[in-house]
């Protein structure tokens, strides 16, 4: 996910507070661990992992995972009988840097831990294992699936560790946009299909067709919805304004690709235009105004009622609410995406690549029982046969093969997929992937297989049929087709920028924290002033962002910046 996520400062007094002392005790702990581990696994060598003894880890994600069933689906409990290994998982449920502060402040930690952006907080309290020499001695297959990526997982040019193994699909190939405006296909087939493009086509195809239906199914008709739930502002709300505006996703951050430097993006004018056409969508009564004050759940069943006519988010974002239409039958209130920008000076760059993005993922902490038997169970879920089991799930169940030996799903198996709230959850498919090595979609098996079950083929034939009715009419196979290409930008040689971590103790720590928390009061404000307010408002944000000490946070992430470029040896 995007975006760098917010750190609240009495927490981070805390942690530093705390820091030394649970550094300290941790380590002397962690030394007596490993010694009991290696004898443990001495014990035990030469076994399969399903003839050790049982055993439960415990995990924290950043992510929640509404799908999460425990070992309890059909997936998980093959897992448990192939591995021994259980998972108690927990979930962030407000903003994931609390928890993850207190993690490093009280040297209490969980055994398995994804933590995204915040990953520095944990490496700087102690708090993870190398795992580099687990790898080289306990994982071939963790080797064998990230190849040259695994040096991309070095933390940094002063500390060669692998703290965590990067958890986004290896050689991922992307067939969808991912990001863009949504627009029900109601909306554009009543209309005649008219260009979407810039935010005027969006607003114009919006108002003409909600002064046309005021109601759906009874209820009023919602033009626009945001979804500003904590941390998921910056998906629905901020991050939209650098694709409207020609930038990819660097998280917080524009970046420059001819200068390689950075700046706050909201601090650019450009910017400032697309939160002042926001502005102007409220004012005109085109914006929900629940958009900042409802809940996650209140959004996605405002969605699924069918009487959202556009939405600015990301497809995992509103995923759930497209499959509960599908499954309610209503297809013309399903959404497609487009590539709409501010106007026709900028190319919406959703689609322009990072190459492997491989720092944030699962780590193993030093309070870890058993740190092999941990890395080998990363290692047993790194395995083809594992990732087809995460990824099909159960042959003759899920899946079937026909006569000559190749994977499909049938008809009936791809629709359930598509159209069961409670697929995921029941079977398993799809939740453990997140939590381990992976590939991605577009990498064949041994037997020259997709490992996933995605193809640029089974991507049109999971379109329901008024999906593929609405591109034809725009000339399209695919919303992708719709989009700028991945060719038509040069790869970032920086990854991306929210994926570029830095220490508790860095200059950029508390400017960049208060930044976020000014720019979470300051840009909902801008938005739903007055129109003649607006640049009073965005004026003042602007001065506090200065007052913060931007200048030199930027400064010092430029520098951040080249020292990736630099690791990574990718520099042109």
């Amino acid at each position: 996910m995007s975006g760098k996520y917010m750190k609240f400062i009495g927490v981070l007094i805390m942690f530093s507070l705390l820091l030394f002392t649970a550094a300290c005790s941790d380590s002397e702990e962690s030394s007596t661990n490993n010694n009991e581990n290696d004898n443990n696994e001495v014990n035990s060598e030469g076994n399969d992992l399903a003839d050790m003894e049982e055993i439960e880890f415990s995990l924290f994600a950043a992510d929640d995972n509404p799908s999460w069933n425990g070992m309890e689906s059909q997936v998980g409990q093959i897992i448990k009988e192939e591995t021994g290994v259980s998972l108690e998982a927990d979930f962030a449920l407000g903003d994931p840097a609390e928890r993850i502060s207190l993690f490093a402040a009280s040297g209490d930690y969980p055994d398995f831990i994804l933590p995204k952006g915040d990953g520095g907080l944990m490496v700087d309290a102690g708090a993870m294992v190398d795992l580099r020499p687990l790898i080289e001695e306990h994982g071939p297959n963790i080797q064998e699936v990230y190849g040259d990526y695994l040096d991309r997982m070095t933390w940094s040019q002063d500390d060669d560790a692998i703290y965590f193994l990067g958890t986004n699909g290896v050689d991922q190939e992307y067939w969808n946009p991912g990001n863009g405006f949504w627009l029900q296909h109601a909306v554009v087939e009543e209309l005649g299909y008219p260009e979407i493009n810039t935010v005027e086509d969006f607003e114009n195809a919006i108002r003409e067709y909600y002064e046309m239906y005021p109601e759906i199914d009874g209820q009023p008709t919602i033009p626009l919805s945001l979804l500003a739930d904590d941390w998921r502002m910056l998906i629905s709300v901020t991050n939209p304004a650098f694709f409207a505006t020609g930038g990819s996703d660097d998280g917080e951050w524009y970046i420059d690709y001819e200068t390689q430097e950075a700046t706050l993006h909201y601090r650019r004018p450009e910017e400032r235009e697309y939160f002042r056409w926001l502005n102007h969508m409220n004012n005109e009564g085109l914006l929900d105004p629940e958009s900042f004050v409802q809940q996650e759940d209140q959004y996605i069943s405002k969605i699924s009622s069918g009487r959202v006519l556009g939405m600015i988010d990301a497809d995992w974002s509103i995923g759930d609410s497209q499959t509960a239409l599908r499954e309610d039958g209503k297809q013309e209130r399903m959404h497609g995406i487009y590539p709409v920008t501010l106007d026709d000076s900028f190319k919406h760059a959703n689609m322009q690549e990072a190459g492997y993005l491989a720092e944030w993922g699962i780590g193993i902490t030093v309070d870890n029982p058993n740190p092999v038997r941990a890395i080998k169970f990363l290692d047993w879920m790194a395995k083809e046969e594992s990732q087809i089991l995460n990824n099909w799930g159960i042959e003759g169940e899920h899946y079937q093969y026909d006569d000559e030996g190749n994977r499909y799903l049938t008809e009936e198996q791809r629709e359930e997929r598509n159209s069961d709230t409670t697929f995921d959850e029941r079977t398993g498919i799809n939740v453990f992937t997140a939590y381990g090595p992976n590939y991605g979609d577009g990498v064949l098996d041994s037997d020259g297989q997709p490992i996933t079950i995605n193809t640029p083929e089974t991507v049109i034939d999971d379109y329901t049929a008024k999906e593929k009715e609405v591109l034809e009419n725009y000339g399209a196979e695919t919303w992708a087709d719709l989009f700028p290409s991945s060719d038509e930008f040069p790869v970032k040689p920086w990854g991306a920028g929210w994926e570029i971590n830095w220490s508790s103790d860095s200059p950029i720590a508390v400017p960049f924290q208060r930044a976020q928390d000014t720019m979470m009061t300051r840009i909902p404000e801008a938005i739903l002033a007055d129109e003649d307010e607006f640049d009073e408002v965005y004026d003042r944000f602007m001065d506090e962002l200065e007052g913060h000490g931007v200048d030199e946070m930027e400064e010092e992430f430029n520098q951040l910046i080249q020292d990736r470029i630099e690791l990574w040896g990718e520099d042109e």
